[in-house]
């Protein structure tokens, strides 16, 4: 045995320092009772793997750092990666690019400071490409076998190999895959090889030290100004990874713009908030001073005066103010420019990354091997005319008939338990008044914390915690849910658990910002014929400054909190779980603490681990579009929690997860679909949010249609939008146990005739006429953001018109050098007196050289 001393501790090539490492498989001798079913499957498992023609090097327990784990190393060899890569179809350097670059953008001298060094980021030279085939290798730039296919192409193709290599026959059925061979624990982990330590360089001089490169040009968070190195990204992780990241820095990008008109919004109500007539008039003791409100509960209430809101009605002003129809309006255009550029990005990454004629559907339509395991029955394919299995009709109904079932049944637990947080608001609600007006020590703040915001912001704590247990079992329902439906291929299993987990995310995290937004207020009655909830509890009213501000409550306290949590998880639980796997590791000299080593003590980043990441930025997306009419400054604080998920998301990868198996991707797949219905479903929760939530609508139809004063024409705007009740007429179920004032009468929000009318206490026309006009803004707002989103949409082009041209281009030459070598090759048999190679043929050959350049 070698000493590992000879060895570096960063070594990433077998012991004769020559082949590199592709892959690790890591496994223990447990001692069960499945201890010789196991070590026959490996022994088997092994043995195929050597017939694929990899290569296999182990390491004895004894010199593991806990003298417990085997390390079985694979290489790949030349050979295997050849034939493995034209299977792949894996595109390869035939020619330097020679197409000029675009255009010098005039601000980059300005961006300076953002920008990474050309090394970071651009790695490699970019290349003319063309498939991979074993034939034609003298047509491609292969300077050097060990390198030229990369790392993560290497891991690629192992991987290709390992989720195919059969291990035996069981039970009369053959058995394949690592992944089988990983969930029946004969062997514990399987990876690919970080090249080095992200905090320093390996001692290596082969070694290309990527990941310390990423970790100090990217995963820092002191970097967080300077712009994501992609292609270095791509080539390390893979393109499905660079995709992502690419995706997420484009929508940091395209948020400082909705984050800036927000924060413009937002000022512009704290500047005007002292010009405000409405909050003015209910502060002034003249007159918010001297109006009676009527009694917020039943019979534990009091009657109140209307200037204890004053503080409150001047803080909803900040989001209530016509800058919000403009906001709402600007983020209906902002999301199609968001999508609509982001098409382009894509296009242009898709050339770049040599993805323009990539298949996903070739990659992800091969059949999963938890479906091939579970269906016994076969049937042949029409188009490959081969057997293979599939699940009976009868055996598909039952399993979507319990999935749907068990989706349905926690999507009712969740609207259950908002009913819950509705019924604890409407509960508390009365011991908040009642405490509030009876506690001296809440004087000082009595006038900012009223009954409602009280009500509101702990129902909002408590819903949030909801929230978080519910999202915790859904979670893993999901997926065993999707498990048991046996989908066929990879994408349909990812498909299905996508629109899962957005459907209950959806209804989870939207429920109560949906119901403080559209329900609230809206159905309470009026003083005398209050609504009960199960003919107990009183329907809430809003503040009498409006909902809004209770909305805006709402959402920061979801939105804010999901975004800490979901960091605090991100990062603090790899770094602990890894800080307590390498506890005895740290005792140990650096030298015998290997790269296999080092990598296994890692956690694994699973095959749903960008899931998570999309679901987390998507739900974030509905927060700052579906309610954002609300809260202008939603966008500035997914802004900056997006420049903080940027830096956390790629720090854990670089340093707290093993290397993923690079995967190929050409888009964000079905997130595409969602983000798409989301943007239409925003203008319409927008539209509804101004009509119906805001004061907007009401005020604008006082100011042009109803006004007292010409010179002024809001003030007197609060007694029009309080209407009279006379408090003999209360029921005794509703009316306040004292009444030490004598008021002899009280207000409410609402628009109904006063007690002397003769159709007392019904809907005015007043009420008509603004139900009219909201009913009219919705629809005009829909109409005029959709005219626009689709008119954008239209004038914005799917791929930029440079990027359709390097293609066409690219083609060109790529065809026109494949021609000449296969014309050269024609010539040398010729020389050589080769008799099938005919006069006919070379003619042929040139005569589609000449058609592809008139092409």
């Amino acid at each position: 045995q070698i000493d590992k001393r000879h060895q570096s501790k960063d070594s990433i090539f077998f012991r004769d320092g020559v082949r590199r490492i592709d892959f690790v498989l890591s496994y223990v001798d447990d001692f069960s009772k499945e201890l010789e079913k196991k070590l026959e499957r490996r022994k088997e498992f092994e043995s195929n793997l050597l017939k694929a023609g990899l290569e296999l090097e182990t390491e004895d327990k004894k010199e593991s750092e806990d003298g417990k784990i085997f390390f079985v190393k694979i290489h790949a060899p030349w050979e295997v990666l050849i034939t493995y890569a034209e299977v792949l179809n894996i595109k390869v350097p035939i020619k330097e690019n020679d197409i000029p670059s675009t255009v010098e953008n005039p601000l980059d001298c300005m961006l300076f400071p953002l920008r990474l060094p050309e090394k970071v980021m651009h790695p490699e030279p970019d290349y003319f490409t063309a498939p991979f085939s074993k034939d034609k290798q003298e047509l491609y730039l292969i300077n050097d076998k060990s390198t030229f296919f990369s790392p993560s192409m290497r891991n690629r193709i192992v991987n290709y190999i390992l989720t195919r290599c059969p291990y035996g026959t069981e039970e009369g059925k053959k058995k394949f895959g690592i992944k089988r061979l990983l969930n029946n624990g004969t062997y514990t982990a399987a990876y690919p090889l970080h090249d080095c330590q992200y905090w320093k360089k390996a001692n290596d001089p082969n070694c290309d030290n990527e990941r310390y490169t990423l970790y100090m040009e990217w995963a820092r968070f002191l970097r967080f100004y300077k712009e994501q190195p992609l292609d270095l990204i791509r080539k390390y992780y893979g393109e499905k990874i660079g995709i992502y990241f690419a995706w997420l820095g484009f929508y940091t990008e395209m948020l400082f713009l909705a984050a800036v008109v927000g924060l413009i919004c937002f000022l512009y109500g704290l500047f005007t908030m002292d010009e405000n007539m409405s909050s003015k008039e209910i502060c002034d003791p003249a007159i918010g001073g001297e109006i009676i409100m009527c009694p917020l509960c039943d019979q534990e209430c009091d009657y109140w005066r209307l200037n204890t809101t004053c503080e409150s009605s001047q803080y909803s002003h900040l989001f209530d103010n016509v800058a919000t129809l403009f906001f709402a309006i600007f983020m209906g255009i902002w999301v199609t420019l968001f999508l609509e550029f982001w098409k382009r990005r894509q296009a242009r990454l898709k050339y770049e990354w040599d993805l323009v004629d990539f298949e996903e559907e070739q990659q992800q339509l091969q059949l999963r091997p938890e479906y091939e395991a579970k269906c016994t029955q076969k049937k042949r394919n029409p188009v490959t005319q081969e057997m293979e299995p599939y699940l009976p009709l009868t055996s598909q109904a039952v399993r979507f008939c319990i999935s749907g079932t068990t989706v349905l049944f926690w999507v009712s637990l969740i609207i259950a338990s908002m009913i819950a947080v509705i019924v604890y608001r409407l509960a508390v609600y009365a011991a908040f008044a009642s405490l509030m007006e009876n506690t001296q020590t809440l004087q000082p703040i009595s006038g900012l914390l009223t009954p409602q915001l009280a009500t509101s912001v702990t129902a909002s704590c408590l819903n949030f915690v909801i929230i978080m247990i519910l999202n915790f079992f859904y979670e893993r329902i999901a997926i065993w849910i999707t498990d048991m439906e046996i989908p066929r291929t990879h994408m349909e299993y990812e498909n299905r658990l996508t629109m899962k987990m957005f459907l209950f995310q959806f209804v989870n995290y939207y429920s109560s910002c949906f119901y403080v937004a559209f329900f609230k207020g809206k159905f309470v009655g009026y003083p005398g014929a209050y609504t009960y909830m199960f003919n107990r509890w009183r329907n809430e009213e809003c503040d009498p400054a409006g909902c809004l501000i209770e909305l805006t409550t709402q959402l920061t306290i979801v939105m804010a909190g999901k975004q800490i949590w979901g960091n605090i998880q991100e990062a603090f639980v790899p770094w602990i779980c890894n800080w307590w796997g390498r506890r005895k590791a740290r005792n140990n000299p650096e030298n015998l603490y290997s790269r296999w080593e080092q990598d296994h003590d890692l956690q694994t980043f699973g095959a749903l681990g960008l899931f998570y990441e999309y679901l987390e930025m998507v739900i974030q997306f509905g927060f700052i579009t579906l309610f954002v009419a609300s809260f202008p400054l939603a966008p500035l604080l997914a802004l900056m929690n997006n420049i903080l998920e940027i830096r956390v998301d790629s720090w854990k990868l670089t340093t707290q997860y093993r290397r993923p198996v690079a995967a190929k991707a050409h888009s964000i797949g079905v997130w595409q679909e969602i983000l798409n219905g989301m943007a239409i479903l925003s203008v319409v929760t927008n539209a509804f949010i101004v009509a119906f939530t805001s004061d907007m609508i009401p005020r604008l139809v006082y100011y042009y249609a109803y006004y007292e004063n010409e010179d002024s024409p809001m003030s007197g705007y609060i007694n029009n939008s309080l209407s009279v009740f006379l408090i003999s007429d209360f029921p005794d179920r509703n009316k306040p146990k004292e009444n030490p004032e004598n008021f002899v009468i009280c207000r409410y929000r609402d628009y109904r005739y006063p007690p002397d009318h003769e159709r007392k206490y019904l809907h005015t026309m007043q009420f008509w006429h603004i139900l009219a006009a909201k009913l009219a803004f919705i629809i005009i707002m829909e109409h005029v953001v959709f005219i626009v989103k689709f008119f954008v949409a239209w004038m914005i082009p799917d791929v930029p018109a440079d990027v359709k041209a390097r293609i066409k281009r690219e083609k060109y030459l790529t065809q026109k050098i494949l021609h000449e070598y296969e014309l050269e090759k024609l010539k040398e048999r010729l020389c050589q007196g080769d008799k099938r190679a005919t006069e006919k043929e070379f003619i042929a050959t040139e005569g589609r050289m000449e058609l592809s350049r008139a092409m």
